[in-house]
């Protein structure tokens, strides 16, 4: 009948809108995947929220298994929560393509991404080029994709900053530390120790970090808060320079 993809927001429950809280509560099936970040929520006071039972996906479950998805919405009304804005994964843009193409009904709510909440941190969100993510070494036999770094290369070209999300294992429980991600664009070599960088954390939570220092002290600094996205600066307006020396020194 239908699939409806709904954004959680980035910190926990508490950032549901009210939309979303009266669609999952028409809702026949209840999804949510916790994999593409850290989630501060509590899946037991989601269910309260709604008032009905929420199944956790896995990665596997949604990106290799969709079919099954697919098949339930053909029938029933089918929501599925995801992290951030449902449609910053191509995945979930995939889930909707294939609905569409069976005639099956669906729409989007949407919630706060990384990709906006950036502008808390007084960069302004126009002034972004393409975002990257760095995987861990593992993934990639210990060797970065070229393409890391070309992306940040042509962001510092047009003088445009550079969002960096750090890699995710959800299931088991890792994620990348801001002083590894920060020792792996070091060793691209296309910045240096001197280079000031924001490091943003926590989005939307009631503490979010800002920190915007030189990329030698933030090392020394060894934030451990998690989820955090690294920021490699371009050609800064001089507001959004005032805004970073006033909260990024906090």
């Amino acid at each position: 009948m239908s699939l409806t993809l709904v954004g959680l927001g980035l910190f926990d429950e508490r950032d549901l809108s009210l939309r979303a809280i009266e669609e999952a509560k028409i809702s026949d099936k209840i999804y949510t995947e916790l994999y593409t970040s850290k989630w501060y929520g509590n899946i037991e006071n989601l269910k309260k929220i709604i008032g009905k039972d929420v199944t956790e996906l896995s990665r596997k479950d949604l990106e290799d298994n969709s079919d099954e998805i697919i098949k339930e919405a053909k029938k029933q009304r089918v929501v599925i929560f995801v992290e951030g804005d449902p449609l910053c994964q191509t995945t979930h843009f995939s889930l909707l393509l294939e609905a569409r193409k069976l005639g099956i009904k669906t729409k989007v709510i949407h919630n706060a991404s990384i990709l906006s909440a950036v502008g808390e941190t007084g960069l302004h969100v126009q002034k972004f080029g393409q975002y990257i993510t760095i995987p861990f070494p593992e993934k990639t036999k210990g060797k970065q994709p070229a393409s890391v770094f070309e992306i940040i290369r042509e962001n510092k070209k047009r003088g445009l900053h550079t969002l960096c999300l750090l890699d995710v294992i959800a299931e088991e429980n890792k994620y990348m530390a801001v002083n590894e991600g920060l020792q792996i664009l070091l060793s691209g070599k296309i910045i240096n120790n001197e280079d000031k960088l924001v490091v943003f954390a926590k989005a939307c939570s009631d503490k979010p970090l800002i920190v915007y220092d030189t990329l030698d002290n933030l090392i020394k600094s060894n934030i451990s808060d998690i989820p955090a996205v690294i920021i490699i600066l371009g050609k800064l307006h001089f507001t959004e320079k005032e805004y970073l020396e006033l909260v990024g020194n906090e």
